[in-house]
């Protein structure tokens, strides 16, 4: 049975992913009390990266925007892999995004912009979001873009 955040998924003509293995000594969400934590998730398609470079300058921000969406369904993937049903969901608490930066690039906030659009888009006010955009060197694999997320579970499933 498909819960009402994975057809509001199917809705917008997409399918929460596997979840991305740990390219290291990690796990890709853990669960604190209330709070699932991912650690930060690269925009991997069936276990690639799409594009490789800086934003700025071999990738473009609107390229860099999508991967960022990426990266957030990947998080939401980690989440349910921890909380068994992404219905649980009752806040995106902070998403914190990295982006492999041109020198001369200065428009994180728009590229992280992809992550929290998909967040609202699928979860609604339960989507929106404190967040960190920032612009670093280099990230693992040379991925643009890396996100993680906080969020917060319902303790129970409540049903309407």
């Amino acid at each position: 049975m498909t819960g009402r955040v994975e057809a509001t998924l199917a809705e917008l003509g997409l399918t929460l992913p596997q979840v991305v293995p740990p390219l290291a000594a990690y796990q890709p969400a853990v669960q604190s009390g209330v709070y699932v934590y991912t650690a930060g998730q690269l925009p991997m398609v069936e276990g690639k990266l799409p594009v490789t470079g800086k934003v700025g300058g071999e990738v473009t921000p609107e390229e860099a925007k999508e991967l960022a969406r990426i990266c957030a369904l990947n998080a939401l993937a980690a989440v349910k892999s921890v909380a068994g049903d992404l219905d649980r969901i009752a806040r995106v608490v902070k998403v914190v995004g990295f982006v492999a930066s041109a020198p001369d690039f200065t428009g994180q906030p728009a590229v992280l912009n992809g992550a929290s659009e998909l967040l609202g888009e699928v979860l609604g006010d339960k989507g929106v979001h404190a967040r960190s955009a920032v612009g670093v060197a280099v990230l693992p694999l040379d991925a643009p873009v890396e996100v993680e997320i906080q969020v917060e579970i319902q303790v129970e499933l409540v049903q309407d």
